[in-house]
């Protein structure tokens, strides 16, 4: 059985960072990319971020350039992003989703229960 586990999240200050975590078992991590995507209240899912785990090319939302980094742990089995400058509007319900590739939403094959980031305005 594929599963993805967020972990990570919480509450951080405007300003502030985390580190939200995507560990994966079940599947052959380095054949797959990692994305994250988000659902703000009210608002439309919006991807965020990829690794490709094999090549480690990187995807970024214009949204989290410059503030966001992804990275892999492939003996881990676990991605990471690191979250910082954060701003009220990162405040989301994040999740990892695995695909071949870097895709829109709609092409993931596996998909983690999703963690809460809040950034208080």
């Amino acid at each position: 059985e594929v599963q993805l586990v967020e972990s990570g999240g919480g509450l951080a200050q405007a300003g502030g960072s985390l580190r939200l975590s995507c560990r994966a078992s079940g599947l052959t991590f380095v054949d797959y990319a990692i994305n994250w995507f988000r659902l703000a209240p009210g608002g439309e899912r919006e991807g965020v971020s990829c690794i490709s785990v094999e090549d480690g090319s990187t995807y970024f939302a214009d949204s989290v350039k410059g503030r966001f980094t992804i990275s892999s742990d492939n003996a881990k089995n676990t991605v990471y992003l690191q979250m910082n400058s954060l701003k009220f509007e990162d405040t989301a319900v994040y999740y990892c989703a695995a695909a071949p590739s870097c895709a829109l939403a709609q092409h993931m094959w596996y998909w983690g229960k999703g963690i809460q980031v809040t950034v208080p305005s």
